[in-house]
C-alpha cells in the first residue's frame, strides 16, 4: 500500500511514513534534519494556522514543500 499524502490527515490522526518525494534537495535536507524518514510515526497536531507535527516528544511545524513531500500509511487508533 502506497498510501495517503499526509496533507490528506486531519488532526490528530497518525501516519507511518511510506514514501517521500522531495521536489528540491533543500527539502529533502530540511526533512532529514527534522528526523521525517521512512518508518517514523508522525501525527497531525493541528492544520490550521501553521501544519504542525508530532514527532514522538517533538513538534515541528512544516511548510508546504514538506507537507506535499511525505506519504503516510493512516494508523487506525
Amino acid at each position: 500500500m502506497q498510501g495517503a499524502s499526509l496533507k490528506l490527515l486531519r488532526s490528530h490522526e497518525r501516519g507511518v511514513i511510506t514514501r517521500m518525494k522531495p521536489l528540491h534537495e533543500t527539502t529533502a535536507q530540511k526533512l532529514k534534519a527534522l528526523g521525517l524518514t521512512l518508518g517514523r510515526s508522525i501525527t497531525v497536531e493541528q492544520r490550521f494556522p501553521r501544519f504542525i507535527v508530532r514527532l514522538g516528544s517533538d513538534r515541528h511545524a512544516l511548510d508546504e514543500a514538506m507537507i506535499n513531500a511525505i506519504y503516510v500509511r493512516i494508523v487506525e487508533h
